[in-house]
């Protein structure tokens, strides 16, 4: 049977409301502890110790040694592929995603230790608490809750936890690449994706990432003789560079909205009052609202949403302070709306920078299109955040980010982000200091994922 069939939808009603029992959050808490507790940046080349600590709780557990794979690109990348058996040979697999690698943190910058696991005020601080190694410990957490309680899935459930995520994303492309028997699924659902929106204190918003932006890097380049400082000339690199980079900042790409984005906005729009709501509803509507989108569009957030961008982010230039440049340098950087061509947004980059510039991709495009959300996806998520989270929408979003679910999007994989984490807009501390979760918002989460599994 297909997810996306809608013939088969459980009442979610009818589970019980059973809170996440003491042992349940003991063993959650300590595999937390012993993920944050190994340094997984990328210089600590430990991602293959935390790949296999997890294989030998998932074996200890009962997990066949054949079902469990610790494997990688290379030496220093671990990544953990583990496979629980369901009844069914001719249904396909469920995924669920998550990454082992963190962003570094010194020491320095923290009120507290970052790899050691801190419970102080109702959170739990630590490196990769929120980003991503709560995930990766609710997956292999929930895995063990299963074998304990003699459940078997009527299909296959894998896990997923990646050891590149926040650097090259080689794991990903080289799993799907090489591997791809192993982690194949009909739907993926990622912890590094979504979350549960904090307004005012308060949980306001269920976001599911059902896509995301597409990454484009591009090198701008001007290249002269130079010469002494004093005898200036008119093709200084850097003059030509700047009105390059000043024309591309000032491109506007066309308003494109997906279907995703109209689910967006009409979703959103409940929770907004007076001219933004009325703008969003306009621009949802079909033909879209110009004007309201112009409004819109004033916002960083809803702008990404609604078109592609493309903003420089690194410069270089010159050789010395009496000397003209013979070399000026700048990195442009493009977030493209899923489904659009990434080969336009490189002519429209070219035509923009002009002859004396010449332009380079440094990474091109990948295409990974939206994820479908079909009433069988919605309904099913629906019910299950009623539960957990009364009273609040279920918004499909765009990540205008990037993880590991835009290469299985890209490989037919239908992937949504639904971390079941607390995030508050206004206190983003992911990849910066003093990273936290919060205690109950962490056993919620993994008592959300436990349901999510058994639902789908």
């Amino acid at each position: 049977m297909s997810l996306f069939l809608g013939s088969s939808i459980i009442l979610l009603g009818a589970l019980a409301q059973t809170p996440l029992a003491l042992d349940d959050r003991a063993l959650a808490r300590e595999i937390l502890q012993q993920l944050v507790e190994m340094p997984t940046a990328e210089a600590d080349g430990a991602t293959p110790r935390a790949a296999q600590a997890m294989a030998d709780r998932l074996m200890a557990a009962g997990l066949p040694r054949e079902d469990v794979h610790v494997l990688g690109p290379d030496a220093r990348t671990g990544n953990l592929v583990a496979r629980l058996r369901g009844r069914s040979r001719s249904m396909r697999p469920i995924l669920l995603m998550a990454h082992l690698d963190v962003v570094p943190a010194p020491r320095v910058d923290w009120s507290v230790d970052p790899f050691v696991l801190t419970e102080r005020d109702g959170w739990f601080y630590g490196r990769g608490t929120h980003d991503n190694k709560a995930g990766a410990a609710i997956l292999v957490a929930n895995v063990i809750r299963f074998r304990r309680e003699g459940w078997q899935p009527e299909r296959d459930i894998i896990i997923l936890l990646t050891g590149d995520e926040e650097t090259s994303q080689r794991s990903i492309q080289w799993l799907l690449k090489e591997h791809r028997a192993l982690i194949d699924a009909e739907v993926a659902f990622n912890t590094d994706g979504g979350g549960v929106i904090i307004k005012e204190g308060r949980p306001a918003i269920f976001d599911l990432q059902s896509s995301e932006k597409i990454y484009a890097d591009y090198r701008l380049e001007v290249i002269d003789a130079g010469g002494h400082s004093s005898l200036v000339r008119p093709d200084n690199p850097i003059y030509i560079l700047a009105a390059a980079l000043t024309r591309i900042g000032e491109h506007p790409f066309p308003l494109h909205i997906t279907e995703g984005t109209r689910i967006f906005l009409e979703r959103t729009a409940a929770l907004e009052s007076g001219q933004t709501a009325i703008d969003m509803r306009a621009v949802a509507a079909v033909p879209p609202d110009l004007p309201a989108a112009a409004r819109l569009s004033r916002s960083p957030l809803y702008n990404a949403n609604l078109r592609t961008t493309c903003v420089a982010t690194r410069v270089d230039a010159g050789h010395a302070n009496n000397a003209l440049p013979q070399l000026a340098g700048a990195v442009i950087n493009c977030r493209i709306l899923p489904g659009l061509p990434g080969a336009d947004v490189e002519a429209v980059i070219r035509q923009l920078a002009g002859p004396k510039v010449t332009v380079t991709v440094l990474e091109a495009p990948v295409t990974s299109p939206p994820s479908p959300t079909t009433p069988a996806v919605l309904s099913r998520i629906d019910r299950l955040v009623a539960k957990y989270w009364p009273g609040i929408p279920v918004v499909p979003t765009m990540s205008t980010g990037a993880t590991d679910g835009m290469y299985t999007r890209s490989a037919g994989i239908p992937t949504y982000g639904v971390s079941g984490l607390d995030e508050d807009p206004e206190d983003v501390r992911s990849h910066g200091k003093d990273e936290r979760v919060g205690v109950e918002a962490f056993y919620r989460a993994a008592q959300f994922w436990y349901e999510l599994a058994k639902t789908f």
